[in-house]
């Protein structure tokens, strides 16, 4: 490569001495010491101006003004030497004048503060660098060597399609619509206020995660770091389809196609990424066959990989999409991951496997799954911490709520998707609900039961609005339950969501708090400040729907209703639906979030709630824990690569 660099700052090379030149006359073998001492130092100055001008100047392929001919102008050629001891290798400069001097002048400078630009962000780089742990740098490091080993992989093979599989049969996923006249018209309400929702955010908040109704702008928290990803359209396609709203869902699509980049800089909750954005995008192409969203979906899973990169295979809690480097939540036991975000990929990643045909998505939820079954649980209970360097459990602390709940749903439902052939996600989760049965269910003196909380050896009797899941999950499970418990496990469901209705009743607005307790005479009542809010969450409306569609008891409806006339009531406003702070108030304020998930999950739920049962059947469809549907994958003798064959 020829380059400007090689150029002395005076602009000329050093000339080349013809043995006959008169310039030094007989006196090359007697030269004194101090003439070959400066010698030495005008050729290792050379020799470190072009070791220097080689490492540090910018890469010819990003200036592209040096492949415009300047070489003849401002390298200077030397003549070879003219036959005759008078030769004198005098160097000739080609070029066309002052007017281009001036123009060769104020581009070397243009290359000079180019040059001193590069230096001084790499010198800004370095410091960075120095301020991260070494655990940082390793996994940094790590991802790194990673990176370079796919990117040689990808140029040897090429980008490859993905491989034609057979679509699930895709059965219920519009209509639904009841018989009884008044069913359909709370549903029509539900629709409205799905339609609400949606024309608010599309009107001051589209392209941004979600939408401050009160502020009528975008919102946005750090589960999607500092981009704009669009969550709420990708968390809301699937409820538009289902509810026919087609057209909205269709300028979904067209941002998606149009916009959504996974490319950026940003750190994003490997839990809330996969469940709300490869859920909702694997949902949307289930649900309306449309090849973009599964190649979406597809593109971000791999921006997730890297995220496994630790001594274990437990997945850090956050990565980041560009660069792949992932860590974990600073408030975290000891620099934990989190048992309910790790043990919530095994549904979007066995779909991953199936359509893309890498074993790795389904490789990397089993090496989780036998992990986790080889280690000590005390008293049968997993608790919600475990290093991903050390493979050891940290506080133990056993929820069935918040940081632990979505591991015993997937469970159940990784055998659910299964068709039922994925017997040991069955036994797991069939001995798992036997020590939360035995340790954490209790029953108050008012006669409720409830799912408390073990910390550190002793029960603390408070439970969660997330923990009003379990309720569905219990009645979802009992068919299959062992010793004949299915009736065990419908009536229990039906206790929690009895329960749960309680907390809402028991507040002024009719919704419910984000946790209550059962102690001091307190019951289903919410006591600090700080857990008196309603933030538009579903989990008491899914229980309620799993109840309706297996028991059929009317209460569920009528206490669906309640709770959809309350949000209409207290959380809307013009620009959308809020989160209030104080569900005992009967003047709240509000919280200004319009939740994702309340288009995702809450009206999805209520709009199911007042659906005939053929609306996505149970026997072809298992929700994500962000209520996104996945089909049932009846494989047959298909083997997922990366698996054994299954057994019942």
């Amino acid at each position: 490569m020829t380059t400007p660099a090689l150029l002395p700052l005076s602009g000329r090379r050093i000339p080349t001495l013809s043995p006959g030149a008169s310039s030094f006359p007989h006196h090359r073998a007697t030269l004194r010491l101090s003439e070959k001492f400066i010698l030495l130092l005008i050729l290792s100055a050379f020799v470190t101006l072009c070791f220097g001008a080689f490492f540090f100047l910018p890469d010819n392929s990003k200036h592209k003004r040096f492949d415009l001919g300047l070489e003849d102008v401002l390298i200077p050629h030397i003549d070879p030497p003219k036959e005759g001891k008078h030769s004198s290798g005098q160097v000739v400069i080609h070029g066309q004048g002052g007017h281009d001097e001036h123009r060769h002048r104020e581009e070397e400078e243009s290359l000079r503060d180019k040059i001193r630009a590069d230096h001084e962000r790499a010198l800004q780089e370095a410091k960075e660098k120095l301020r991260k742990s070494r655990e940082e740098l390793q996994a940094e490091i790590q991802t790194e060597k990673n990176k370079v080993v796919e990117d040689l992989k990808k140029k040897d093979s090429g980008p490859k399609p993905l491989p034609p599989v057979p679509m699930p049969k895709v059965v219920g996923v519009s209509d639904g619509e009841p018989l009884e006249p008044d069913v359909k018209e709370k549903r029509d309400k539900i629709r409205e206020m799905m339609k609400h929702a949606w024309d608010s955010y599309r009107q001051y908040g589209w392209g941004h995660n979600e939408l401050k109704p009160l502020a009528k702008k975008g919102h946005s928290t750090n589960i999607f770091g500092n981009s704009q990803l669009g969550a709420t359209i990708v968390d809301a396609l699937d409820t538009l389809y289902i509810m026919g709203l087609h057209e909205e869902f269709r300028d979904g699509q067209e941002w998606i196609e149009q916009n959504l980049d996974f490319g950026v800089n940003a750190e994003v909750s490997v839990f809330e990424v996969n469940i709300r954005f490869i859920g909702g995008l694997l949902a949307a192409y289930y649900l309306s066959g449309q090849e973009v969203f599964k190649m979406k979906a597809v593109q971000l899973a791999e921006k997730l990989l890297p995220a496994f990169n630790t001594p274990t295979g437990i997945p850090w809690a956050i990565v980041n999409l560009k660069s792949g480097v992932g860590r974990n939540w600073g408030w975290a036991s000891a620099g934990s991951s989190i048992l309910a975000e790790f043990g919530t990929l095994h549904m979007e990643f066995v779909h991953l496997t199936y359509l893309t045909g890498n074993p790795a998505y389904y490789q990397k939820v089993m090496h989780i799954r036998k992990l986790l079954a080889k280690m000590d649980r005390p008293n049968g209970l997993y608790p919600n911490y475990l290093n991903p360097r050390t493979g050891r459990w940290g506080q133990h602390h056993t929820s069935v709520g918040g940081l632990g709940d979505s591991f015993y749903e997937y469970l159940l439902k990784a055998w659910l998707m299964s068709d039922k052939t994925d017997a040991e996600a069955r036994k797991t989760y069939d001995d798992a609900i036997e020590a939360i049965e035995r340790h954490l269910i209790r029953k108050s003196n008012g006669g409720l039961t409830f799912i408390g909380e073990w910390k550190n050896g002793h029960l603390e009797r408070k439970m969660g609005h997330l923990a009003c899941f379990a309720g569905g999950m219990f009645a979802l499970g009992a068919d299959g339950s062992p010793d004949d418990k299915a009736g065990h496990y419908l009536q229990l469901g039906a206790e929690i969501a009895h329960t749960c209705h309680e907390s809402y009743d028991r507040t002024v607005l009719k919704l419910g708090p984000e946790a209550f307790k059962f102690d001091s005479g307190l019951e289903a009542v919410a006591v600090r400040q700080n857990e008196k809010y309603y933030i538009l969450r579903p989990e008491v409306i899914e229980t309620y729907w799993y109840m309706w569609r297996f028991t059929h008891d009317p209460k569920y409806r009528r206490w669906g209703w309640e709770a959809a006339q309350a949000i209409d009531k207290y959380c809307r406003v013009s620009g959308g639906f809020s989160g209030v702070k104080d569900v005992y108030s009967s003047n709240p304020t509000y919280d200004d979030v319009q939740q994702s998930f309340f288009l995702a999950e809450t009206l999805k739920y209520l709009y199911l709630l007042f659906s005939s049962d053929d609306l996505m059947p149970f026997e072809s469809w298992v929700f994500n824990t962000e209520a996104h549907p996945l089909p049932v994958l009846h494989l047959g003798n298909i083997t997922l690569p990366g698996s054994e064959p299954a057994r019942r």
